[in-house]
């Protein structure tokens, strides 16, 4: 059991998301970085999408009521459990009654908190996931907050404690550069939408969410209009009628009628997501071959993850 000692203003259990209900009207959601989630995950012995606490904003304070494993990835922190201080993506070891402390976030936006045997809340639609807009998943479709407990599965014995993920297997987290490939809609634009697109400095609007990232910056000119509504995933660039793109994140809606003139990697979305608001981001066109072995190069850290972390002393 975890017992939320000093909830921050934003903390809730995400696992992969949802699939196969975007007929319905239900996006993925799950993590915003999933690549934290599942190497956390890989780190202490779970399945790779179990459920982790997403945690964001500020600092606050848990305690692990039982002996467990725990790994945070994601966003870099400064934190303690039992006065002890904690490197990040390192399989640690909490003694029961110990109190894991998050101080201060030091770099990036998500911070996720994977612990041996996951989190044991109840499956909605094939996850555990919460999704905050339609009060559902994680724990009562709600934010976790101060005095809330949360239970964990159970587990055969604990991973090897010491493995620390070396950080060529993480995403570039400091990079300001994003991969894209060209959107459906990108034959509408103008040469002069692309350039200014691939050239600008973009910066993370404050008013970004799970939703969306909405960039502020230079417009690339205004938007060829709505369409009909059409499928939407995360991870495309839609641009509305003043020209300040916003790129769709996990919470993201399943349609939209916004064109879109490109896609963001899905082996770059990890450092879309940890991007601050004010950050800069820069994009850069790549083929769909590029962007293909980018992201098998995504699976291909992460299986080295599992064989490292299980091997740890």
């Amino acid at each position: 059991m975890i017992t939320v000692t000093k909830a921050p203003p934003y903390l809730a259990v995400q696992d992969a998301g949802r699939t196969g209900f975007r007929g319905d009207g239900v996006p993925r959601g799950g993590a915003m970085d999933l690549f934290a989630l599942r190497a956390g995950n890989l780190m202490v012995g779970n399945d790779p999408n179990a459920a982790a606490l997403e945690w964001a904003l500020a600092g606050g304070v848990l305690a692990f009521t039982s002996a467990t494993s725990f790994a945070l990835v994601g966003a870099a922190v400064r934190a303690t459990v039992g006065g002890r201080s904690i490197a990040p993506c390192t399989t640690t070891r909490a003694a029961a009654g110990e109190q894991l402390v998050v101080e201060q976030f030091l770099m990036g936006r998500f911070l996720y908190l994977a612990v041996s045997g996951g989190l044991d809340v109840p499956m909605v639609l094939g996850s555990r996931s919460t999704y905050l807009p339609g009060h559902f998943g994680g724990l009562d479709g709600r934010l976790v907050k101060t005095g809330d407990q949360l239970a964990l599965g159970a587990v055969n014995s604990l991973p090897p404690e010491g493995f620390h993920c070396a950080a060529e297997l993480m995403p570039r987290y400091e990079a300001d550069t994003v991969h894209i490939t060209r959107g459906p809609q990108a034959d509408i634009f103008s040469d002069d939408a692309f350039r200014i697109l691939g050239e600008s400095s973009h910066h993370i609007s404050s008013g970004s969410d799970r939703t969306g990232y909405k960039l502020d910056g230079p417009s690339i000119g205004a938007s060829p209009g709505s369409l009909p509504s059409e499928a939407a995933c995360p991870g495309a660039i839609q641009v509305p009628g003043d020209g300040h793109p916003i790129i769709l994140m996990a919470d993201a809606p399943t349609v939209g009628g916004y064109p879109k003139i490109a896609v963001v990697s899905e082996a770059d979305l990890p450092i879309v997501a940890q991007r601050q608001p004010g950050e800069t981001l820069r994009f850069e066109l790549v083929t769909t071959e590029q962007t293909q072995k980018a992201l098998r190069r995504r699976a291909s850290d992460l299986t080295t993850i599992a064989q490292l972390a299980g091997r740890a002393v």
